[in-house]
């Protein structure tokens, strides 16, 4: 079925080329920023696709995001403006954004593992029980520097990242704990123009909560803990997104663990707002591992993000989720589960 979408999105890439009318609103724009605000010409850069403009302001921003904000509040013709502070970085530029905003590889949507903050209520089925559960996560991928490739956006970047994902057992009398995954790493990212890229070397341990095992005698807990390295590649056009990668489990304990996994996905977002609410959202992920005899993990994630569509600025996802699969809780890795759910999730 994936193969079948990836073929149909793929033969949608020519809608991405810029028209001409495209060609005269970043002109126009341009026009208005250097006659009336007097930015030079090298200080900034525009985009505009489908009459949606992208600002984008090189060096210390001070007011100017709001006076172009202003300035160009009230173009008829324009579907929307968003100004983007670049953190210091001009294009080409030899000397690095320390602490950057963002990442050049955009978080995934519908991975289990993406480090960022949320909280989801699901209804769990494994070969055993059905239960109601909350998953939680609590992480997030920090900057540390940021070399400006030629262009508005591209570059390379060095990121540390790090997460906690929990679930807890609902219907238990004290809400048991059941599972946490603990994962710390690195990552270099890259992206020129459409393309964009990540490679990781990061750990990965995962824990069996107290409750749990004293309500649960004939659980046998595992010592689960690897480090891995692994490799995705992204292709963006208008409001599609492709990517997949391979990974490598350099360490692992249990030690007879096959290391080699694979993972891909499909993301769709939007530009627009639905009901004057927000853009909608949705992620679809396919994660297998040799261990497992490459049964797929299937993630689907579909919502509405609140917020700025700047990159630089903080949003808000209400989301419908769903999962089938070998499960991503480190501690029950060999079990098939299957669960459906809604959840809140911060940042990006």
């Amino acid at each position: 079925m994936l193969s079948i979408v990836l073929v149909f999105l793929a033969n949608l890439l020519h809608a991405a080329e810029s028209s001409p009318d495209d060609v005269y609103w970043q002109g126009y724009v341009a026009a208005i920023l250097q006659r009336e605000l007097g930015w030079a010409d090298e200080s900034f850069e525009v985009q505009v696709r489908e009459r949606y403009a992208t600002i984008v302001i090189y060096g210390e921003a001070d007011d100017r995001r709001a006076d172009a904000e202003r300035a160009l509040a009230n173009v008829d013709g324009l579907n929307q403006v968003r100004v983007i502070v670049s953190g210091g970085g001009k294009p080409g530029s030899d000397v690095p954004v320390v602490l950057p905003v963002g990442d050049l590889f955009r978080p995934l949507v519908a991975d289990p593992k993406q480090p960022q903050f949320f909280v989801s209520y699901i209804r769990m089925h494994t070969p055993t029980d059905s239960f109601a559960a909350a998953s939680v996560g609590y992480g997030e991928n920090f900057g540390l520097s940021r070399w400006p490739g030629a262009k508005p956006g591209d570059g390379w970047q060095l990121n540390f990242a790090g997460g906690i994902f929990a679930q807890f057992n609902l219907d238990a009398p004290s809400n048991d704990l059941i599972n946490a995954d603990y994962t710390i790493g690195f990552s270099l990212t890259h992206r020129r123009g459409p393309y964009s890229a990540r490679a990781r070397l990061f750990h990965q341990s995962s824990h069996l909560g107290d409750e749990f095992l004293l309500s649960q005698p004939n659980v046998q807990r595992i010592n689960f803990s690897v480090e891995a390295v692994d490799a995705l590649a992204s292709y963006e056009w208008d409001r599609w997104r492709i990517y997949g990668g391979v990974g490598y489990l350099i360490g692992r304990d249990p030690s007879d663990l096959k290391p080699k996994f694979a993972e891909t996905g499909v993301e769709f977002r939007s530009p627009r707002f639905v009901w004057n609410v927000g853009r909608l959202v949705a992620g679809y992920d396919l994660r297998a591992f040799e261990e497992q005899n490459w049964r797929a993990a299937k993630s689907l994630k579909i919502g509405l993000e609140l917020g700025e569509a700047d990159e630089s600025r903080r949003r808000v996802r209400l989301l419908a989720e769903y999962f089938a699969g070998p499960s991503p809780f480190g501690q029950f890795f060999q079990t098939d589960i299957r669960y459906v759910g809604a959840g809140l999730y911060f940042g990006f």
